[in-house]
């Protein structure tokens, strides 16, 4: 059996090859995890805020070229932006940018956004008020994250019985 390579743009590959942010930040202000070892892809942002703003932000990343590539590519998109600007970043638009994912790895821009939105409402959480832009129930990317960590643990469950 062959395997055909999944035809991701260049410049996907280049935040692959090359990440940008990449590694545990001391000192961050917020942690936020997305995904499950268990299901190959996972994710942890580690942001500092300053006056509203992401004054960095690095990332720790288990998984496929995908998930590296988009993890990298949203740190410098949203580095000094703030939350509310950083919130409003959307998996279409890392695909977009990135010259495209191919539909099996759409997963991969769903889980870094949501690990991102996942981040700010933790920020909120420790300092509150939470702002009336961060809706009340998670939006499709945070539910598309917390549907693979649901997935992981039931796959961890049944090998487990077996």
């Amino acid at each position: 059996m062959s395997r055909t390579p999944l035809p991701y743009s260049q410049k996907l590959l280049d935040y692959f090859r090359h990440p940008k942010n990449q590694g545990p930040m001391e000192g961050a202000d917020v942690v936020a995890k997305a995904g499950s070892p268990a299901c190959g892809d996972m994710i942890t942002f580690y942001l500092k805020i300053a006056d509203g703003k992401i004054a960095a932000i690095s990332f720790e990343s288990y998984g496929c070229a995908a998930n590296i590539g988009t993890a990298s590519y949203l740190t410098e998109m949203v580095m000094g932006k703030t939350l509310r600007e950083a919130w409003q970043a959307s998996w279409k638009q890392l695909s977009d940018d990135l010259g495209g994912l191919p539909k099996v790895k759409f997963h991969c821009g769903i889980l870094a956004v949501g690990a991102l939105r996942r981040a700010i409402r933790d920020h909120y959480a420790a300092h509150p008020p939470v702002p009336d832009w961060v809706p009340s129930e998670p939006t499709e990317e945070e539910k598309g994250a917390l549907e693979e960590e649901e997935m992981a643990e039931k796959i961890e469950v049944k090998l487990h019985k077996e």
